[in-house]
């Protein structure tokens, strides 16, 4: 059975476990560190647990940091329980009754007030930085942030997508003009049957460091001795002129203590490259880190994509760059995938996102 951890939060340009899985399988041993500079919903971390390896994982992305530690670090089931009840004792709702209805006016249509309430509430206690039941509590909220709320009640929100938060103007005439209204939702009953439901499936086991840092900092974090003990890296880095993480997520970075708006460029300049020459020079520096840290005859695999830079340009530039490891490297294969069934096309459509996605294989030629 698919471990239930898995679909703890969709995340857009999110790679399938079975990737994770066939390659991290294929290329490593019981034991051996998969590495993932990018982890993103911590796919690659969880999976490598799950197959009895350990797993190192990076991001600045604060959403990626709390739903991969979450995934394999996650508390028990008493422990999560009994901080949720401790929660919802301790809310007031006519303390945040007043609150909810100050929101800006795209809270104010996103969420009823009550739901509001509660989520600002929320945010504000839960410590998810330093604790890891209030890690996983927001990594299940943040599950549940947004979504198809007429044809699901796990999710809090108005109608949107599961993956992205649509921008605020854009989502209040979106609501306003189909005459969409919140749906009334009790946060904590949601939280509770989330935990019922990802508990269902037994907890990770392994070491796994998760590290809130941009990848190239891991030569400073990752020791020598660790270092012998990365056998692959199974990794996805932004895609060239495709999507911002600080935009796309905005409202989950929100309810993690973000900004009430989207904007780019204030977390990292990597977010979203649009031009080739700096984003090259970017996956250089990935490929710096890369041989820097890991082990003897090691195997790297790559899922990258982009809008308009064909999979064969985008093979030659990841190659190219792959001189940047200091290291012998090979290319032992790659493979082009198209992608199909954009959830965001029936949100915003005729919208215009990567249609292929290149993976490549690599091996440091020790």
């Amino acid at each position: 059975m698919r471990h239930r951890f898995h679909a703890l939060c969709p995340y857009f340009a999110m790679f399938p476990e079975s990737f994770a899985e066939s390659w991290i399988k294929r290329l490593t041993k019981r034991d051996d560190t998969v590495l993932d500079p990018f982890s993103g919903r911590g796919t690659t971390a969880l999976t490598a647990l799950l197959q009895g390896r350990n797993a190192i994982s990076s991001d600045v992305n604060d959403v990626a940091v709390c739903l991969t530690k979450a995934k394999t670090d996650p508390p028990s089931l008493g422990r999560l329980k009994a901080r949720v009840s401790q929660l919802q004792r301790d809310f007031e709702p006519s303390q945040w009754k007043w609150q909810a209805k100050d929101a800006d006016e795209f809270f104010r249509c996103a969420y009823a007030p009550g739901t509001l309430g509660q989520l600002l509430y929320l945010r504000q206690e839960l410590v998810w930085k330093k604790s890891r039941v209030d890690n996983m509590i927001a990594a299940l909220v943040l599950g549940s942030l947004h979504g198809e709320s007429q044809t699901s009640k796990r999710y809090l929100s108005n109608q949107m997508p599961r993956t992205i938060s649509t921008k605020p103007r854009y989502s209040v005439k979106f609501w306003k003009d189909r005459n969409l209204i919140a749906p009334v939702r009790d946060t904590f009953q949601v939280l509770g049957d989330m935990i019922a439901f990802r508990y269902e499936s037994p907890l990770p086991v392994g070491n796994s460091l998760v590290l809130h840092t941009d990848m190239r900092q891991l030569p400073r974090l990752i020791d020598e001795e660790a270092r012998k003990s990365i056998r692959c890296a199974v990794t996805s880095p932004p895609y060239l002129n495709v999507t911002s993480f600080e935009e796309d997520q905005w409202l989950r970075l929100w309810f993690l203590g973000g900004l009430t708006y989207p904007k780019k460029g204030v977390v990292s300049r990597d977010d979203r490259h649009g031009t080739a020459d700096n984003y090259w020079s970017f996956i250089s520096d990935m490929w710096r880190s890369l041989g820097a840290v890991m082990g003897d005859n090691s195997h790297i695999v790559v899922r990258i994509g982009s809008r308009k830079i064909s999979p064969e340009q985008l093979k030659r530039g990841l190659s190219g760059c792959a001189q940047f490891s200091g290291r012998k490297v090979k290319l032992v294969g790659s493979d082009v995938t198209e992608i199909t069934g954009r959830q965001t096309d029936a949100f915003r459509p005729g919208t215009k996102g990567c249609v292929v996605e290149l993976d490549c294989h690599f091996r440091f030629a020790d």
